[in-house]
């Protein structure tokens, strides 16, 4: 099992569409028994939350953010921790909103500190 996300800050390595999660999103990560959750923000993200459960290296959550033009959005995620070669973690996810259509996948990383 891939090191725990307590204290990780992440963000993801290319830009998803318009108005959503990008590389100036930075999530900050909580970990303990099993539970999940993480604050997140930046570029079209003025505020969002996620909460769930790990079992081994897979993390279940669900999300929900407010965007800078004042639109609300959820959804729901799965994720495969991975180790990488220099230490850092990565996120590969499977995503889909529930407040709206789409669907996709998306990779975060451990930001250098």
């Amino acid at each position: 099992m891939a090191r725990s996300l307590d204290g990780l800050v992440l963000s993801p390595v290319a830009d998803q569409a318009p108005g959503q999660v990008g590389t100036r999103t930075r999530f900050t990560y909580h970990e303990e028994n099993g539970r999940i959750w993480a604050e997140y923000a930046g570029g079209d993200v003025v505020r969002g939350h996620l909460v769930g459960t790990r079992e081994g290296d897979l993390l279940d959550f669900r999300y929900v953010q407010l965007k800078q033009d004042g639109a609300t959005a959820s959804g729901h995620c799965r994720s495969t921790v991975v180790d990488l070669v220099d230490g850092r973690v990565r996120l590969e996810e499977t995503w889909e909103w529930e407040s709206g259509p789409g669907s996709g996948t998306s990779v975060v990383e451990q930001q250098v500190q």
